[in-house]
């Protein structure tokens, strides 16, 4: 199944940085009604090297990196608590466009964590509750009863976020914008240490 791409990105009209870059082109993902364009694949690895990968929201992103909150003690938080890096993928395809992002992992501020979940849908809230992310369980039912057991928890007050729930921040050392091109001569150029680079396709 094959299918040729077109559009460009040169040096000329892709911006001075990583940021503005990918601030144009996540306002084109936008403006064409791409399904969550804010889905990124994100990649890490354990300690020892094992690869693990799935689609998480980014909830925000300036020039310190990309932000996404999970609960610290999936699959995920573990990897990234033994071995703090990761690549982050978007892929638009529609745009025939990805954009790539390898770099540091850190945990964002307590506050900047509570901020976030104060405005998520409640349902989201008990979900970080409820949930043992990432553990093997004995049912659908122990699930549905956990929830319960938060809904009775909270009643109809406000809900904390979780200790062990929070966000982390993706710092980029390279960013690589990839276009489509017909022939499968692709346009790929990276911001990486300061630097602009084309790759080969």
């Amino acid at each position: 199944m094959r299918k040729e791409y077109s559009g460009e990105l040169t040096e000329d009209s892709v911006a001075d940085n990583w940021l503005d870059q990918f601030a144009t082109w996540f306002a084109d993902a936008v403006d064409a009604g791409l399904p969550e364009p804010n889905a990124m694949l994100l990649a890490t690895a354990s300690a020892d090297g094992r690869p693990s990968a799935r689609t998480v929201l980014l909830k925000g992103y300036d020039r310190r990196g990309f932000t996404f909150f999970t609960n610290y003690e999936s699959h995920k938080g573990n990897d990234l608590a033994g071995n703090p890096r990761a690549t982050l993928v978007f892929p638009w395809y529609h745009l025939h466009r990805q954009v790539i992002v390898s770099g540091a992992v850190e945990k964002v501020s307590r506050e900047e964590t509570e901020e976030y979940f104060a405005v998520r849908p409640r349902g989201a809230q008990l979900g970080a509750w409820a949930s043992p992310q990432s553990s093997v369980i004995g049912s659908r039912a122990d699930l549905e009863g956990w929830w319960a057991d938060a809904e009775r928890r909270f009643g109809d007050g406000p809900i904390e976020a979780p200790p062990h729930w929070g966000g982390f921040r993706v710092a980029p050392d390279e960013v690589e914008f990839w276009q489509g091109r017909a022939s499968r001569l692709h346009d790929r150029l990276r911001f990486s240490e300061g630097k602009l680079e084309r790759l080969a396709p």
